[in-house]
């Protein structure tokens, strides 16, 4: 097939890679360096970018173009595309319509106060505790999310990131990436991921687009994960027709889980982790297409080999990144280098973004997976690199080294 990525990051360059492997010819729009090695990269955009190429399917990456109505637009061509209408991509775009649709459905998430001015932010803090958590109701780029440790903070927060939010109750317990592809009735989930959102060790720092993932079949039990599909998936699809990706960024607390937002297309590392570990069995194209057609009958295996992904990003990040770096060691490097915030400069391949890199390995257990992802970082240098050292510890932490059959969703 003529398969075309719209996006240029990372995530986009994991799709590619993987759909590249099944032998398909890849065009993204606009693309990154990293692509361009596997594929074609474009210079037009959304539907001239399909009259450039006549393919057979499209994958949206992001989910800017999701929320532009980028399938509605394809869908009145008659082009098949993967993802959700624009009404429905509100669940990623509107943190106010994902909390009306939950309570609505009934689906678990944290007990919270919708505000439309900052007067009435500051008015609603009465009701809370802290921690409370405050969310820009719009796209922030994983960045509109403050948590506010005490009263002071949280009029801050609500001032910062006013005027529409959702004020909600902080949860404890640990996150956890749930996602699924749908064809507006079925659907088949990827194994569970972590996403690691805050720029420093120890979930410390500020957050950011998501600083590294890792995936392994026994973050949660086989419970846990079928009490996520019949209180959150199910609910949502059946009611709503979603198709494409749906992700439920979960807590898991100690009543159960529940959904602190929904995204509407693949995370971004988690898909570069999740990506990497997708059983060789898998027609991943067959699937995206199935989903797109409404006719899916794929289902999404993953090999028992846990997964990390490490990004690297630039100096500044996540306020004003430093671009223009070169960078070295990608070509020596042996883990798998998914390219996101990149360029062809005068000097070679250089810094052009925030998250410049995610370096992704897998392994027998999710120890080696670490320990092979940070050999591979070693091999890689830009100026002034930051990345965090901890990702995946705490899988490590709650299971140590072992041999056991993965769960497998």
């Amino acid at each position: 097939m003529k398969i075309l990525i719209i996006g240029g990051g990372g995530r986009e360059h994991a799709i590619a890679w993987r759909l590249a492997k099944e032998g398909h010819k890849i065009y993204a729009a606009p693309g990154n360096p990293g692509i361009a090695e596997i594929g074609t990269n474009l210079h037009a955009t959304g539907l001239d970018a399909a009259k450039a190429v006549d393919p057979d399917l499209t994958v949206v990456g992001p989910e800017a173009p999701l929320a532009q109505g980028i399938v509605d637009q394809f869908r009145a061509a008659g082009l098949p595309i993967v993802g959700p209408t624009r009404e429905l991509a509100r669940l990623e775009a509107s943190k106010i319509y994902a909390k009306v649709l939950m309570q609505r459905l009934g689906v678990p998430t944290a007990r919270f106060v919708l505000v439309e001015n900052v007067e009435a932010g500051i008015e609603a803090l009465s009701q809370f505790h802290p921690p409370v958590a405050i969310k820009a109701d719009g796209l922030a780029t994983g960045k509109g999310v403050i948590i506010a440790r005490t009263i002071e903070e949280a009029e801050a927060a609500v001032r910062t990131l006013g005027p529409r939010l959702v004020i909600e109750e902080f949860l404890s317990g640990e996150e956890a990436s749930f996602i699924v592809l749908s064809d507006g009735r079925r659907f088949t989930a990827f194994d569970v991921s972590q996403d690691h959102k805050t720029l420093g060790e120890g979930d410390t720092g500020p957050n950011t687009g998501g600083m590294g993932a890792y995936s392994d079949g026994r973050i949660l039990g086989s419970s846990e994960v079928q009490r996520v599909i019949d209180t959150i998936i199910e609910p949502v699809i059946s009611t709503t027709g979603f198709t494409g990706f749906l992700y439920a960024g979960l807590m898991m607390t100690s009543s159960g889980p529940r959904v602190l937002e929904f995204n509407v297309r693949l995370g971004d590392p988690e898909a570069q982790a999740i990506l990497h570990r997708l059983d060789d069995s898998t027609d991943f194209a067959g699937a995206l297409l199935q989903s797109a057609t409404g006719s899916l009958r794929e289902q999404l295996r993953s090999k028992f080999d846990p997964s990390v992904c490490v990004v690297l990003a630039a100096s500044g990040y996540p306020g004003k990144p430093r671009t223009g770096d070169p960078i070295q060691g990608i070509s020596e490097c042996r883990a798998q280098v998914f390219q996101a915030g990149t360029r062809i400069g005068s000097r070679g391949i250089e810094t052009a973004g925030g998250r410049v890199l995610g370096i992704t390995a897998s392994g027998r257990d999710l120890s080696s997976a670490i320990s092979n992802a940070y050999a591979g970082v070693e091999a890689i240098h830009f100026d002034n690199m930051q990345y965090r050292r901890d990702i995946g510890r705490k899988g490590l932490k709650r299971w140590p080294p072992a041999t056991i059959e993965a769960t497998g969703t």
